[in-house]
């Protein structure tokens, strides 16, 4: 049990009890604080929904818009109004929305075991082709907060038309959590 312990880089052993205690190196809002990261409010369900929707272990977060702390949506079309700069800065906008709606449905950002898939959808011109481009600024953002173990995920990146409120960006995730008791 313990070699199964020590074999984690990202963790240290708290306890040799059985099973074993393990606390992650990473402290998630110390980190976002390091990084200078406000985060937002928590959004509100625009419709018919819920923000997260758990089963088990597994987190479903719902679409994540690009919305500042002040409340300003980042919208518009990649490629005709928004330049692929000002999309990655949107994605990181997003990011930091997922992370002020984990926040809000876990209490503590700490649970988050694993940032395990993650779709980006880019309202864009039929002419933009780099949507994968634009949705790493939500990638990079989750393993400058998470870290190397928990932030990096599978992926999809998908252009489109028009996304909800006209925003320019959305981003919905899976994430594996802890239960509270492990933390």
């Amino acid at each position: 049990m313990l070699r199964n312990c020590l074999k984690r880089r990202s963790w240290s052993v708290l306890s040799l009890q059985r099973p074993c205690r393990l606390r992650r190196s990473v402290h998630v809002e110390r980190r976002l604080e390091e990084l200078g990261y406000v985060l937002p409010p928590p959004p509100k369900s625009q419709a018919n929904y819920v923000q997260c929707n758990q089963v088990g272990d597994i987190v479903y977060v719902a679409g994540q818009l690009p919305m500042s702390v002040d409340g300003k949506l980042s919208t518009g079309i990649v490629g005709r109004d928004v330049t692929l700069e000002q999309a990655q800065d949107a994605a990181k906008l997003a990011a930091l929305n997922f992370c002020s709606t984990l926040k809000n449905y876990l209490g503590d950002l700490d649970r988050v075991k694993k940032v395990v898939k993650v779709v980006g959808f880019v309202a864009s011109d039929t002419s933009f082709t780099e949507h994968h481009l634009v949705i790493n600024g939500f990638s990079n953002t989750m393993g400058e907060v998470f870290g190397p173990e928990v932030g990096p995920h599978a992926r999809s990146a998908v252009g489109h038309n028009i996304l909800p409120l006209n925003s320019c960006v959305e981003v919905e995730a899976i994430v594996q959590v802890t239960d509270a008791k492990a933390n």
